[in-house]
């Protein structure tokens, strides 16, 4: 049995994750892998239905989520994991659980500017933090650190989601994660 991979997408809420992972997990399926598409708001109402949005809620919910990916990955699975995971440090902790199993995690940064997520605003969440009624919203409360040496960055306001699923493919092929 061959072994899985992790493709990692972190960027703001609204930076278009969700859209370029579904383009992604198609792709993917249509190359005959298994592959298991873990969406953010999907995941938390299933993994972690008691987390908040506090930095422990985050970060506990994340290392669930990465502790699935690597049980996945170890059983052949090409996990497409979509989080907004705004800290640098639960990422790399998130890389180190997936590798420390000899598995490839490839963290791809959907870049994409504060001022387009809120015009986006898909969910309506940045209109609510605005005014108040959502607390610890990333990007308008709390912080988002960008990732300092993504394997993949995808900018959303200049490529479209089947650019973006490409470059990521185009990646996955140079790292060995696919044939």
């Amino acid at each position: 049995m061959e072994k899985g991979f992790v493709v990692w997408l972190t960027g703001l809420p609204g930076s278009g994750k969700t859209t370029i992972a579904r383009h992604l997990e198609r792709h993917l399926k249509e190359m005959g892998l298994k592959v298991e598409l873990l969406d953010g708001d999907e995941v938390r109402k299933w993994l972690s239905p008691e987390a908040g949005f506090s930095r422990e809620d985050r970060e506990r919910h994340l290392r669930r989520v990465a502790y699935v990916s690597k049980l996945l990955a170890r059983n052949g699975v090409a996990v497409v994991a979509s989080f907004v995971s705004p800290y640098r440090s639960i990422r790399e902790e998130a890389r180190r659980i997936i590798e420390q199993e000899g598995l490839k995690f490839v963290e791809v940064y959907v870049k994409c500017s504060l001022e387009e997520c809120i015009r986006r605003d898909p969910k309506g969440l940045y209109k609510k933090a605005l005014s108040g009624e959502i607390k610890n919203m990333t990007g308008i409360q709390d912080v988002y650190e960008e990732p300092e040496k993504p394997e993949v960055i995808v900018d959303t306001e200049h490529e479209n989601p089947e650019e973006c699923s490409r470059k990521i493919l185009e990646t996955l092929r140079k790292l060995g994660c696919l044939q």
